[in-house]
């Protein structure tokens, strides 16, 4: 009997002490100091997204400088799977997930 009114009392406390409010001598947080010159960010490099609806799946298209390298395909009733330009040769191969193994990077160094 001890035990069930310990946990009643328990059960009763538990939200009256959610509903506290936080103390009164928070401060906001203040704004990010500006990135350093000369380290602004190039938007010709930053990632072009494109979402299209076909029929029923939802595809999303990367790109970076204009040149396609990614697709993310979500059918309607199934798991999205990604389709990838690894190479970059326009050739795009199919992945589940990203997870699969060690993969040595491939960095463009530079083009011709």
């Amino acid at each position: 009997m001890r035990r069930f009114a310990a946990t009643l009392l328990l059960c009763i406390a538990l939200p009256v002490a959610a509903q506290d409010k936080p103390p009164s001598n928070l401060q906001p947080i203040p704004e990010p100091p500006p990135p350093p010159p000369g380290m602004e960010l190039d938007p010709a490099l930053e990632p072009q997204v494109t979402i299209q609806r076909r029929g029923t799946e939802t595809v999303e298209e990367f790109r970076v400088g204009g040149r396609l390298y990614m697709m993310k395909v979500t059918p309607a009733g199934g798991r999205p799977y990604y389709l990838i330009d690894d190479r970059g040769d326009g050739t795009f191969m199919r992945q589940d997930n990203f997870d699969t193994g060690t993969r040595p990077p491939m960095w463009v160094i530079h083009q011709f």
